[in-house]
């Protein structure tokens, strides 16, 4: 059993190399399968909601926020064809990845003056406290606290949960 994302690689890294990696792969992960997915005025909040709850499913993941704004895209057609593909420019997406002591928080945020939608890393720390850990190392999901756009309780809150019939661990496969 691996102790963290260095060790996932062929070749030597640093933790901090391989989490700033592993932030690239979230970010390019969205970018690149969710373009062209029909959105909406009224479909833009459950679709980045889907997208934050794909990207939780990863390693390393603490948190990830995804903003969509349709306005930003093109003409819609009328009647059923009333709606516009998700592109660059409605895209926003932050998202924090935790490995032991190292957090890297990294963005994807389109640049009209590069007219560019830029993935780049914000911040890396390391030294956080033990609640920081990695939820892979301790063997159980990490609590999730990210908020979508147009929630309630804004960032940080944690979600209130229904009681669930699953049972305990059932939430995921193990490969």
């Amino acid at each position: 059993m691996s102790d963290g994302p260095a060790d996932e690689h062929g070749v030597p890294l640093t933790g901090r190399e391989a989490l700033l990696f592993e932030a690239g792969v979230k970010l390019g992960g969205v970018f690149h399968q969710y373009l062209g997915t029909p959105v909406s005025e009224t479909t833009a909040k459950g679709l980045a909601q889907t997208i934050e709850h794909a990207v939780r499913l990863q390693p390393y993941v603490a948190s990830i926020r995804v903003r969509i704004d349709p306005a930003r895209g093109g003409p819609t057609g009328k009647g059923r064809f009333g709606y516009r593909y998700l592109i660059a420019e409605m895209l926003t997406v932050a998202v924090t990845l935790t490995d032991g002591e190292t957090t890297v928080h990294a963005e994807l945020a389109h640049r009209p003056d590069l007219r560019y939608p830029l993935m780049r890393v914000v911040d890396v720390t390391t030294g956080a406290t033990t609640a920081r850990r990695s939820a892979r190392r301790r063997g159980r999901p990490a609590r999730r606290t990210g908020r979508s756009a147009g929630s309630t309780g804004g960032p940080g809150t944690p979600r209130a949960r229904a009681p669930s019939s699953r049972r305990r661990g059932s939430r995921r496969t193990r490969a």
